[in-house]
Parts: C-alpha cells; sequence; structure tokens
C-alpha cells in the first residue's frame, strides 16, 4: 500500500502564535480620560455630517438668499450711498454680515432636526450610550458649524466675482472659519434648547421665524451701530451675531475690529449654549 500523502500546513497557520488569537475576542482598551469627549465629539460630528452625502440640495438652496442680497440689496445701497461705512464700498461692507446671515439662518433651524431623531427613536438609542450628552450637543453643533462653513465660502467665492476687496491671507481665512464655527456652534445650541422647550417641531419653526430677523437686523450686519437709535444698539451690544460679524469685517475687511472680545464673546457664548442645550435634552426625549 503507498503511503497517504503528508498534508502540509499552510505557511501562514504556522506564523499564527497564541497570543495573536487575543486580538480576536478581546476589544481594544477604551479611551479614559481626557481623551474620551473629544472622540465622542469628533464621532458626533462626523456621523452628522455623513447625511450630506446622501442630500445636497440644502447647500445649494440656501445659496440662493445670500446671494440674492449681495445682488440686490448690497448693488442698490452701494449707488445710494446712505449709510455711512468709514469710506468703504457699501457691498464690502455687507459682504461679511451676509456671512454671518447665512450661517446664523442654517444653525438656527438646527432643532427641527434632533426633534426628527426625537421622533425617530435615534435620540433615546444615543441617550442609553455611554457618550455624555455636552458631547451630543458638540458634535451637533460643530456640525452646524462645518456645515456653515460651506455655506461660507459659497458666499466668499459670490462676493469676490462681484468685486469685494477682501483679504486672501491664510491666517486671515482661518480666523474666519474659527468665527464662523464659533456663532454657528451658539445658534444651533439656541435653537436646540428652544426645542427642549416647545418639544414639537411646529412651535419651533415659528419661534424660530420670529427670531432670525430680530437677531439679523438687531445686529452691525447691515448698518453701523452708531446709525442705530439707543434701544437697538443696546440689543446689539448682547447680540452674539454682532461680534462675530466684527470679527468677520475687520478680517477680511482689514476695518478697525476688537478680536479679542469678539472671540471671547462667541466661545462664552457657545459654551453657555452647549451647557443649557445639554440640560434640556433629556427632557427632549422623554
Amino acid at each position: 500500500m503507498s503511503e497517504a500523502p503528508v498534508v502540509q500546513r499552510p505557511v501562514s497557520a504556522e506564523r499564527i502564535h497564541p497570543g495573536d488569537l487575543d486580538l480576536l475576542v478581546v476589544p481594544p482598551r477604551a479611551r479614559t480620560g481626557w481623551r474620551v469627549l473629544p472622540a465622542r465629539v469628533g464621532a458626533m460630528c462626523a456621523v452628522e455630517l455623513q447625511k450630506l452625502r446622501h442630500d445636497r440640495t440644502e447647500l445649494y438652496t440656501r445659496a440662493v438668499q445670500p446671494a440674492l442680497w449681495l445682488l440686490i440689496f448690497g448693488e442698490t445701497f452701494t449707488r445710494i450711498r446712505a449709510i455711512p461705512t468709514g469710506g468703504i464700498p457699501y457691498l464690502d461692507y455687507l459682504a461679511p454680515g451676509i456671512i454671518a446671515q447665512s450661517a446664523m439662518f442654517i444653525a438656527i433651524f438646527y432643532g427641527i432636526m434632533i426633534i426628527w431623531e426625537r421622533d425617530a427613536g435615534i435620540l433615546t438609542k444615543l441617550l442609553v450610550t455611554p457618550t455624555p450628552r455636552s458631547a451630543l450637543v458638540t458634535g451637533k453643533a460643530f456640525a452646524a458649524g462645518v456645515k456653515a462653513l460651506i455655506q461660507a465660502v459659497v458666499v466668499v467665492v459670490i462676493a469676490a466675482l462681484l468685486g469685494v476687496a477682501m483679504t486672501w491671507n491664510p491666517l486671515r481665512l482661518l480666523g474666519v472659519a474659527v468665527a464662523v464655527v464659533l456663532g454657528s456652534a451658539f445658534f444651533s445650541c439656541l435653537s436646540m434648547t428652544i426645542a427642549g422647550i416647545v418639544l414639537t417641531r411646529d412651535r419651533l419653526m415659528g419661534i424660530g421665524q420670529a427670531i432670525t430677523m430680530p437677531l439679523f437686523f438687531g445686529s452691525n450686519a447691515l448698518y453701523p451701530v452708531a446709525v442705530m437709535p439707543g434701544w437697538l444698539q443696546a440689543i446689539s451690544k448682547v447680540n452674539p451675531l454682532s461680534y462675530q460679524v466684527d470679527a468677520l469685517r475687520g478680517l477680511l475687511l482689514g476695518t478697525h475690529a476688537h478680536l479679542a472680545l469678539d472671540y471671547g464673546v462667541l466661545a462664552l457664548a457657545a459654551a453657555l449654549g452647549i451647557l443649557s442645550a445639554s440640560s434640556l435634552l433629556g427632557r427632549l426625549a422623554r
């Protein structure tokens, strides 16, 4: 009888050591300490931005309104010269305000999305995970900031095509991005806070529409604070949008600005907004 052929072991099997099999049954070490919160915030932000891959029409449709402001309102008032702008064309003066306005309009209705997630049962599942509520809110807030950045790029391109004299210094543009993200984070948290109070999309839509225009007209986006009546100047001083516009105008146009104060107010407003929205997130999920 002939001998049975000897079965050779695969080369790859000879290289497997018992310790290597631990990777298949032992989960990776979890992040601990200060690394937990940034990782969870980044994950939530990435999840929110993934939604843009499925539907980009929001980005295109939202570009129409700022384009109309620049083309119609800006061009008309540049010819009228009725608003004192410190010697710069009114269209140049208006462009940073429209960047802030378009970013605010994206963020101020962000609470509708979290109410939709509540109705779909997604929010309840997120709240039972180990992720802190502040990380959930912060991730959504900074995702709104990234969406607003895309909108800001569209406005900058339109303004450049219209001849607005803006800086292209990379450091200044980075400062513009930071101001846009911080402002959008505050307004998105304001929207989520309102959502935690009213609990329904219809009420949130009504309140959002009621406060957007007062926030816009009660800022220095369209005209200098000096030409406002006294009561409107008081509103402008407590309006975070005014500080965002002041920072954008100083960075893009090189006009006088109080950048340290502007960034300080925006950072404080964003932090308070995150705390407020986090405290009401549980009420929204009941």
